[in-house]
């Protein structure tokens, strides 16, 4: 049998900020030291908004030799590019997904792909009407232990899974660390700890909830209760605690119970105090068989183990896993492998994170905001698109 033909999608990388140098030295990888063989990604062009000395040092920093531009329009308008990762502020996703959509790009856009649901509903659309791909970069789903862990979900290994507590907290200084203006916590730039870190507790809480449940039986949750700590300074959340009830369990959709979830995220303290996992796991799925404790960070998590119960006793098995995140890397290519792959495809979305599920969370942030009394500006909030401003 012939060897499947490999396909190389061309990226063009919008900023140049951390997140766009830590995704495209990914990207630079060997994707066969990943057991990757059949697609491959090439950097074509990046482009940072405010100067084009900020491009020059982003790409002399990554050793590249591709084209460079002082603007995204510049950028989106490259016929070498194929599909655009977006890195920009979260205030501006909405913006800079439409302009890249309008030029005929697929598009990888960073978490969360926009402010609220609206926005998403609304480029989901665009995606749709002009046959593009559309993802939002959870690179977290696309990790192979992430994916170990939803099989065994699915596969029915801790019983009917009925609660789920997640927890990204990363115990900082907030004053000291973040000040007023960082775009953690400036409402400007839709700063906050639910957007930016409690989404990675949502996406533990959906993937195993929601996701392993056949795409007819996925049911949003029945009932969200929050409860926001808005920081003093700026009025952007610096806590946010979030419950949840689905009207299923998982795998086997259970008509006479329901699931709970818990997903956390603070900036205050920490889930890993001593960055050893002494205080336990950041995330524990719990089922009527056992349960599967997921040692943190929650978005890059690299171990995990399951607690099996049988006949009143506990057994403690760890879990490995094929292909860990080799040191020095982050672990994003997994997810742009998936682009490629679905492009390569034909496809519009993927299947670790269909625009339905990623509009549900989206409106589970909406819900949570909204009782929390955290709104951003209009201008950031509302779905208002002119290529010209």
């Amino acid at each position: 049998m012939a060897a499947e033909e490999r396909f190389d999608l061309r990226w063009g990388i919008m900023a140049t900020g951390n997140i766009a140098y830590t995704f495209t030295k990914d990207l630079l990888s060997d994707p066969t030291t990943r057991g990757t063989t059949n697609v491959h990604h090439v950097v074509a062009a990046v482009a940072s908004s405010s100067s084009a000395e900020k491009t020059r040092q982003f790409l002399d920093k990554l050793n590249l030799s591709c084209a460079g531009y002082s603007s995204y329009e510049e950028l989106v308008a490259d016929s070498n590019v194929d599909a655009v990762y977006v890195g920009t502020p979260h205030s501006h996703h909405f913006q800079h997904v439409m302009l890249a959509l309008e030029e005929g790009k697929h598009v990888l856009c960073e978490k969360p792909l926009t402010v609220n649901a609206n926005q998403a509903k609304i480029l989901c659309e665009e995606a749709r009407k002009r046959k593009l791909f559309l993802m939002e970069a959870v690179w977290t789903r696309y990790l192979p232990l992430t994916i170990d862990i939803v099989d065994k979900i699915r596969q029915g290994t801790i019983g009917e899974v009925l609660r789920v507590i997640a927890d990204t907290s990363f115990g900082d200084e907030v004053e000291k660390t973040w000040g007023t203006e960082h775009r953690m916590l400036n409402k400007d730039l839709a700063g906050g700890a639910l957007l930016d870190l409690g989404i990675y507790s949502l996406t533990w809480v959906f993937q195993c909830l929601y996701h392993t449940l056949p795409e007819s039986q996925r049911k949003a949750p029945s009932a969200v209760a929050a409860q926001m700590t808005l920081n003093y300074l700026t009025g952007a959340d610096e806590a946010t605690s979030i419950l949840l009830t689905f009207p299923t369990t998982t795998p086997n959709n259970v008509p006479e119970w329901k699931s709970q979830a818990i997903a956390m995220t603070n900036l205050r303290v920490s889930t890993d105090p001593d960055g050893k996992n002494t205080a336990g796991p950041a995330i524990r799925i719990q089922g009527t068989k056992g349960e599967i404790q997921v040692e943190g960070p929650s978005f890059r998590p690299e171990r995990y183990h399951i607690i099996s119960c049988s006949d009143g006793n506990a057994q403690r098995q760890p879990c490995h896993v094929e292909h860990l995140i080799p040191q020095g890397d982050r672990g994003m290519y997994w997810e742009a492998d998936e682009v490629a792959r679905c492009v390569k495809a034909g496809k519009l979305s993927s299947d670790g994170l269909p625009w339905d599920e990623m509009i549900a969370i989206l409106e589970v942030m909406d819900e949570a905001r909204r009782q929390g009394g955290l709104a951003y500006p209009e201008s950031i909030e509302g779905t208002h698109y002119s290529a010209k401003q």
